[in-house]
């Protein structure tokens, strides 16, 4: 059918294709082409059945109306202009382009060096390019109320359910799987209060991945950031809807890692399939002498110019689509300092961060940033704005040192727990505010931690190179997996007392999905490339124990004020006595010269539960040996129980007499709960 465009009743600020009763509307920013064509698509056609010039234009924003179009039509766009890299243009009509507004595309992405090829050539790309289709998922899903993320569980969605032997075949990998029984109970049953969703956007291999034969399995190369890849959710918005909507019944809000820092088309010799084709100059960041030399603070190749507002309007715009069609309750946004990036540098009053301030469906949702990036001042941890919260890195690398064995990190341990004041007590923030994490899922798992000393990134490709090199990571006694009883328990018993750490500590605690259970990567550190057996769960051979353990610590965090209250512990008074009193390995508080200590491998917590709750006591002990201590008096009508010692998972809460002291295991934690005196 031969379809006529009109520019009449042309809609140029609804960008992207709006679904009308009689038609559709197609409107598409870009300041600098010269036309833009609609190319309209027959279903497995592999070239346009007809192109259609948008004939309005109205500032920056091309447009048209397509009467009779309907949902489920495929499109893509072609955009006129000069091939002038000098001045940042890389315009070329032979490149299909995929609407950066698509709400969904009809098949993945996939890398091939055509998408790539200079304008000389003419090759026509739209056999290798996705079609965005015509569609319109009702916007009336309702995210939970706002609410602190609490216990989050990092989940990369195609591992984590490949091998579960309870999802249907059919489901592995998707994201409907999240949504079975038998994944709903586990979360649950662990104590999980909020999931963090490894990136959902359509996503395209990069180059260098396709020559070795691999894919990208975490997805942080986006192409279309309001279309879902169809590899992730084939069933589109109802699908992930339907499995928010299971998550949301179950008490469990779920947040979005987002990648609106770049694009995946790489650099000035990558792929041309949307922003570039549409707009290079506006889209992407490049440096001010050579608009052809993109900046690469992101280490893909290209940088998003958020200072930009049509650019941030787009990453708004997306952000709106994932809340309103989703139901997604926020955000963990990778690589955060680009957000507030500007032409003179990082700042937090940023364009960017006042959109979301100002937009009313986003300023109530929950926002959490990766505050680093590989830019000039990319390291902004405890910069960002209210009411972002925060990766915590130092937490992480400080607790992996005081248990990997170095010495003179008593006040560093002290101040991570305390909910790290140093970077977080101002403008009116608090612990809550910094994501408390011993491994991501950027590094070592946490089993891995403990079993390596060195990365093990060959099957990536790189020759070693990729990955962090300072992972503060440790092997007890032999490289790798190993046969000895001895070295497998003491690394058990380690993964427990790194658990038992940071459900101990003021702040917002998360894990890695699967780290509960014992997960390995075999010593890679950047299983980015290893959609295969190296990231997939291996449910079968769980271990059940440690995922025991870990909802056991998730509840008594839960169940005790002391534990969870998002305030910093400074010794100040509480409600009649101090928030925290530090107890060195003789079970006294702690002196001057003990904090100094070079050799200090211990320390020891009261903090105060307040008008809430009881007192709890922590003793953290890195050292090769057990401390005998005493302790310190209860309450008048209390008495201590011990309600877990990480050595001793088996063992459960039992109350002690009075005036006995307490023998802390070796490289262990123990938490103590004042319970009513018999």
């Amino acid at each position: 059918m031969t379809r006529q465009i009109t520019a009449e009743r042309g809609l140029p600020d609804g960008l992207g294709a709006t679904l009308m009763e009689d038609g559709v509307h197609v409107a598409v920013f870009s300041a600098h082409a010269e036309a833009i064509d609609l190319c309209l698509f027959e279903p497995s056609a592999p070239v346009e059945a007809q192109r259609l010039q948008l004939p309005g234009r109205m500032g920056d924003v091309h447009y048209g109306f397509v009467p009779g179009l309907r949902a489920g039509a495929l499109y893509g766009l072609r955009a006129h202009g000069r091939f002038d890299p000098a001045q940042g243009h890389r315009f070329d009509a032979s490149k299909l382009l995929v609407d950066p507004y698509a709400l969904r595309i009809d098949r993945p992405f996939l890398y091939h060096p055509t998408l790539a090829a200079p304008p000389g050539r003419a090759i026509d790309t739209a056999p290798l390019v996705p079609r965005a289709v015509v569609d319109a998922p009702a916007g009336d899903a309702a995210p939970l109320p706002f609410r602190r993320p609490g216990f989050t569980y990092e989940v990369l969605v195609r591992a984590y359910t490949q091998r579960h032997p309870l999802v249907p075949e059919r489901l592995r990998g998707t994201v409907a799987a999240l949504a079975e029984p038998a994944v709903l109970d586990h979360l649950v049953r662990l104590g999980v209060e909020t999931v963090e969703l490894m990136p959902l956007a359509a996503a395209i291999d990069e180059r260098h991945l396709s020559a070795l034969g691999l894919t990208n399995a975490w997805g942080y190369n986006p192409v279309t950031h309001r279309a879902p890849d169809p590899r992730l959710a084939p069933g589109g918005w109802p699908e992930i809807r339907r499995t928010v909507e299971a998550l949301h019944a179950r008490g469990i809000r779920v947040l979005l890692d987002v990648v609106l820092n770049h694009s995946g088309e790489s650099d000035r010799w990558g792929p041309t399939i949307a922003y570039r084709g549409l707009d290079n100059r506006s889209y992407y960041a490049a440096a001010p002498d050579d608009p052809d030399c993109l900046i690469n603070d992101t280490g893909t190749g290209n940088t998003f110019a958020l200072w930009r507002e049509p650019v941030a309007r787009m990453a708004i715009d997306a952000l709106r689509t994932w809340v309103e069609v989703g139901g997604i309750d926020g955000f963990r946004y990778d690589l955060g300092p680009i957000l507030g990036r500007t032409p003179d540098g990082f700042r937090p009053d940023a364009p960017f961060f006042a959109m979301l301030a100002a937009d009313p469906v986003l300023k109530d949702r929950i926002h959490v940033a990766e505050p680093w990036d590989i830019g000039p001042g990319g390291y902004q941890v405890g910069r960002f704005p209210r009411p972002f919260l925060e990766w915590q890195d130092r937490f992480r690398d400080d607790v992996r040192r005081f248990w990997h064995g170095e010495t003179g990190l008593i006040s560093a341990l002290a101040t991570r727990l305390a909910g790290s004041p140093d970077l977080f007590d101002s403008g009116g923030r608090t612990p809550g505010d910094g994501v408390n994490f011993i491994a991501a899922h950027d590094g070592f798992s946490l089993a891995d931690l403990v079993a390596f000393e060195a990365k093990h990134n060959e099957a990536n490709g790189e020759g070693n190179r990729d990955g962090h090199g300072e992972n503060h990571s440790w092997n007890n006694g032999t490289e790798g997996p190993t046969r000895d009883p001895a070295i497998a328990e003491a690394r058990r018993c380690d993964v427990r007392a790194l658990l038992a750490t940071l459900f101990v500590a003021r702040g917002t605690p998360m894990i890695v999905a699967g780290d509960e259970m014992g997960r390995t990567q075999g010593g890679n550190n950047n299983g980015y490339a290893q959609d295969n057996e190296t990231l997939w769960l291996d449910w079968p051979s769980a271990d059940m124990d440690l995922t025991a353990f870990t909802a056991r610590l998730a509840a008594l965090r839960r169940e005790e004020p002391a534990l969870h209250a998002d305030r910093f512990l400074t010794g100040a008074e509480w409600h009649g006595r101090p928030d925290v009193t530090w107890l060195g390995d003789d079970g006294a508080a702690m002196t001057p010269e003990a904090w100094n200590a070079p050799e200090g491998r211990f320390l020891g917590l009261r903090t105060s539960g307040g008008t809430q709750g009881a007192d709890v006591l922590v003793y953290l002990n890195a050292a090769g040996e057990a401390r005998d201590l005493s302790l310190p008096e209860p309450r008048p009508g209390h008495a201590w129980s011990l309600a877990l010692q990480s050595d001793r998972p088996d063992l459960g809460e039992r109350p002690l007499g009075p005036g006995l002291g307490l023998s802390v295991g070796a490289r262990s934690v123990f938490i103590l709960v004042e319970r009513l005196a018999a």
